[in-house]
């Protein structure tokens, strides 16, 4: 298949799925534009005659979402909307062959880690002076910053692995190089991502230097929070825990997906860790951060769970009082060693309500932990404007999946600054309160 180049001059990118998904999306965004070409992203389709879609299939969601997405697209091409149509991404790693067989429409197909590739097969040049720069598209005060791709783990439910390969981390001047330019273009918080930030460097340096980077980070001129997410709890790097100590620039924030608590699910999911490995990693992080920002995943309805192994992760949930907490159902995916080892033998109907019931505890314990703040006076960044508030985050609070604090307007206020607040209510989830102004 051959792209209609001569009519490419503006190009509709969709992104689906995870963050670091997105990082890709604006690497591709930049070269574009490094070309000369007007570029839109994530909106309704107007004047652009070529659309990318850089897909998601890690669970079955996803992977439904990304191929309704294709498929809107196909239609517009059909009618004549649109002239090209180019898919990529995680779910096109997995069924390349598939989707071009199913879906003719598309003109062409990448996987992963392919964007000079997309552009090559546009005819435009891959500018390597452009390779550590990055169009934001997520507002201009916060950037993700994808510090590896790929993972050794060999977690059963997990597909990443078969989708991305095995873990690679960026080294870290070029990190620096990319956070300088970001910090350069008004970033103030970087949220470090990547498939398992805990083994960062080895692969490269010969051992753990996530430490090492996290410091040169934070030398960086106008970054002012660093956010670390996606941290496995096998191989936890324990000098990190002094750094985000002592270091006023990192976010007294960790992301652990410690998945379930039972040993017996524990080993099906090939975790590599025990219960009580993971009671005293989040021992050890509480006593070193005592205001740590705990925030962790788990999965419901595993093939095999018995009520004997809900309960002990209900209780877990209960006695550990996560800040932060999400759950998944179980997704039966091809391409895991769940999918061809074991039988999907939990009923839906017994993974929600296991998911339900895990979800209104949380919610009992965010509620908890928020009533606890009134009064208090905590610094947040201001990410946008919604009536008569402003929608703004902690320290303890990542984008678009934990909480936020809803500041009453002033009229002093900018998105983007980092300001003091008084906390005077809250909800389940969110925080009320009111800026005090510097004199």
């Amino acid at each position: 298949m051959k792209s209609n180049t001569k009519s490419i001059e503006k190009i509709l990118i969709i992104t689906l799925g995870c963050s670091k998904n997105l990082v890709e999306s604006e690497q591709l965004i930049t070269q574009l534009k490094s070309n000369g070409i007007e570029v839109s992203y994530n909106k309704e389709l107007s004047d652009e005659k070529t659309v990318i879609i850089n897909t998601c299939g890690f669970i079955n969601d996803a992977k439904k979402e990304s191929i309704d997405t294709i498929l809107f697209y196909a239609d517009a091409k059909n009618k004549g909307i649109i002239d090209n149509l180019i898919v990529f991404g995680c779910l096109t790693q997995l069924y390349k062959d598939e989707l071009k067989k199913l879906i003719t429409e598309i003109d062409e197909i990448f996987g992963t880690n392919n964007i000079n590739q997309i552009i090559e097969y546009l005819h435009f040049k891959y500018n390597k002076d452009f390779s550590d720069k990055r169009f934001i598209t997520t507002p201009s005060h916060y950037a993700y910053l994808k510090i590896s791709d790929g993972c050794n783990r060999k977690c059963t439910f997990c597909a990443i692995p078969t989708i991305k390969g095995k873990y690679k981390s960026v080294p870290i001047e070029k990190l620096i190089s990319e956070a300088e330019y970001l910090a350069a273009n008004g970033v103030k918080e970087l949220i470090l991502v990547g498939q398992d930030t805990s083994v960062y460097g080895i692969d490269i340096y010969g051992k753990n230097t996530l430490a090492s980077l996290l410091e040169k980070l934070s030398r960086i001129k106008n970054i002012e929070w660093i956010r670390l997410h996606y941290t496995y709890p096998v191989d936890f790097p324990d000098e990190i825990l002094s750094i985000i100590k002592n270091n006023d620039k990192i976010c007294k924030y960790l992301d652990i997906p410690f998945q379930h608590i039972s040993n017996s699910v524990l080993r099906k999911m090939k975790r590599g860790i025990t219960k009580s490995d993971t009671l005293k990693l989040i021992e050890k992080i509480r006593k070193k951060l005592p205001n740590i920002t705990l925030r962790t995943t788990l999965i419901t309805g595993f093939p095999d769970e018995t009520d004997k192994d809900f309960n002990e992760l209900y209780d877990f949930v209960k006695e550990t009082k996560f800040d932060r907490l999400g759950v998944f159902i179980y997704s039966h995916e091809e391409f895991t060693y769940a999918y061809t080892h074991h039988t999907d033998n939990i009923p839906m109907k017994v993974k929600k309500q296991r998911y339900n019931s895990i979800m209104k505890l949380q919610k009992n314990i965010s509620f908890e932990k928020n009533l606890q703040k009134i009064n208090s006076i905590i610094n947040v960044i201001v990410d946008y404007r919604e009536g008569d508030f402003f929608i703004c985050r902690s320290q303890g609070d990542s984008p678009e999946v934990d909480n936020e604090v809803l500041v009453k307007y002033a009229d002093y206020l900018t998105v983007g600054s980092i300001i003091p607040v008084e906390i005077y209510n809250c909800d389940h989830y969110d925080l009320f309160g009111k800026a005090i102004k510097k004199p």
